[in-house]
């Protein structure tokens, strides 16, 4: 019996390796972004029920294990407030040196709202450069303005 969304998460990332797939080959079966597909198999995204089956298909996933993907996850994956996790931690240095940066600007250019991570979509690519290749990473939400009541 399965306990958790986490049990299903690692038996994904044990078939993964065990398979040796990489995450745009799953993403292209599931019809999805790599990068939307990776969060849900990670944990943090809801399949609907066929692209959980095909998931089942994929990592040879119980009925069981498919119909918690199907689940609505407890979303927020890093296991400390402050990440110890070298690539994760500069994420959260970016955060922490820029973040005043990107909010002072959002409010310049649109207002006084958000940017949604509900409606949202991410790009990772690589990108050469001959001094050493480089992460590009696109975030694009919704601007969601407060509203006055």
């Amino acid at each position: 019996m399965i306990s958790s969304r986490n049990e299903v998460t690692q038996m994904i990332v044990s078939a993964k390796v065990a398979k040796g797939l990489k995450w745009s080959e799953i993403a292209r079966k599931v019809g999805q972004s790599k990068e939307w597909t990776t969060a849900a198999c990670l944990g943090q995204m809801t399949f609907t029920k066929s692209q959980a089956e095909t998931m089942g298909e994929i990592f040879s996933l119980s009925e069981e294990a498919v119909a918690w993907l199907q689940i609505v996850p407890y979303k927020g994956s890093l296991p400390s407030a402050v990440p110890t996790d070298p690539l994760i931690y500069r994420w959260y240095e970016i955060v922490s040196v820029y973040g005043t940066t990107i909010k002072e600007l959002i409010h310049e250019e649109f207002g006084d709202g958000i940017m949604s991570a509900i409606d949202f979509s991410m790009d990772i690519q690589r990108e050469s450069d001959p001094k050493g290749d480089r992460v590009n990473v696109v975030l694009s939400g919704k601007f969601l303005p407060y509203k006055t009541y």
